[in-house]
């Protein structure tokens, strides 16, 4: 039996065409993935995103707990402010990216993938037992009380100020990026972090199960004028990949390190022991024997699919890697995707091979992201 999020019937309402997403019925589109792209892209979009995984963590030790599972710099984060990072196996493989928020002193919360719920959880606790944080730690699954809405796009703010007004005589849309407020709405607490997973300004709105079909609602009722739409699961994945945002099994797993990935940025190298440490800098230090590059189909093909192997150009061509994630760019008009390949078989400009169903077709390397929005 697949799992519904509260807001299965306003899907099944608006016409959503749904899918098994990870055990989860989520819709995959509504109008359709290219309409929904654009529409974030110059407008704004609204994203189901109540599969997502919840977490609580707090306790006096709350912070050291985290500054030794995560590989991010937990003691930068104030109150009210957010950042993204990764949790490690000690040989560097990467058990989940993740949002980690500081909402009090000793008081924080993480959102995390939906298919890494379970595992994360149970390495989660595995740390908690092995280091003996005793009580001075609380780690609690907060998934089936708290879920979230994503507004994406250009007039996103607009689409908040109209729903939400303002909290406590602030204007919450004023939040800068990785900021996190708290308030109510219809008598429900609620949270807003200025994050999002499509490469446009964007606001995540974490609300009780209970609130959320309210919230969608209202929404795309003050979103009319903006032009905001109900945005699908395709959309999300080919806006991420224009951002060059990675997803879990695909450009990351427990075997493609975050040095490989290219999210070293999200590694704070010079604090403390963390898990998967000392194999991090080993792999930064020595340089690690793959990576993931963004490529961009040069003729015309088929689609580029995750999966698809990679070759070399010239007389020795040969398999260097696999497509981990592709698709045709709304925005490029073209095929494009990343790949996780051989470190020294490619640079910046060079060609490369893409074998579609039996066929090889040009590509080039190209710089990340394939998408930057208008400053």
């Amino acid at each position: 039996m697949l799992k519904r999020t509260t807001l299965f019937s306003q899907h099944q309402r608006l016409g959503a065409r749904l899918v098994d997403f990870g055990g989860w019925e989520m819709p995959v589109q509504y109008s359709g993935i290219l309409d929904e792209h654009q529409c974030v892209r110059r407008h704004a979009g609204l994203f189901d995103i109540a599969h997502m995984g919840q977490v609580a963590v707090s306790g006096p030790k709350a912070e050291p707990f985290l500054q030794a599972l995560l590989t991010n710099d937990v003691g930068r984060l104030q109150i009210g402010q957010g950042q993204y990072t990764l949790m490690c196996l000690p040989d560097g493989g990467v058990v989940d990216d993740l949002y980690l928020y500081r909402l009090e002193q000793d008081h924080y919360w993480l959102v995390i993938n939906a298919s890494r719920v379970e595992p994360d959880l149970v390495w989660m606790r595995g740390r908690q037992q092995e280091s003996n944080w005793g009580d001075g730690v609380t780690v609690r699954d907060e998934s089936g009380t708290w879920g979230a809405v994503a507004i994406q796009g250009p007039r996103c703010r607009e689409v908040l100020e109209r729903a939400l007004g303002r909290w406590n005589g602030e204007r919450i849309v004023e939040l800068s990026k990785n900021r996190i407020a708290t308030g109510t709405f219809d008598g429900h607490p609620l949270r807003v972090a200025c994050t999002g997973y499509t490469g446009e300004d964007g606001f995540e709105v974490m609300a009780p199960h209970a609130a959320l079909p309210v919230l969608w609602e209202n929404f795309l009722a003050q979103g009319t004028d903006a032009g905001i739409k109900p945005c699908g699961l395709g959309a999300r994945d080919s806006l991420r990949l224009e951002a060059c945002y990675p997803l879990y099994g695909h450009e990351l797993s427990e075997t493609i390190s975050p040095v490989e990935a290219g999210l070293g940025f999200f590694v704070a190298w010079k604090k403390g022991s963390f898990t998967g440490a000392e194999a991090l800098r080993a792999q930064k230090a020595e340089g690690a024997p793959r990576k993931i590059i963004a490529i961009k189909m040069v003729a015309g093909s088929a689609p580029p699919r995750g999966g698809y192997k990679v070759w070399s150009t010239g007389p020795a061509s040969r398999p260097i890697g696999e497509l981990t994630s592709g698709g045709v760019s709304p925005t490029l008009g073209t095929g494009i995707g990343l790949a996780l390949v051989e470190r020294a078989s490619v640079e910046i400009g060079g060609p490369v091979g893409v074998e579609i169903r039996g066929k090889r077709y040009g590509a080039e390397v190209v710089k990340k992201p394939f998408y930057r929005k208008p400053v």
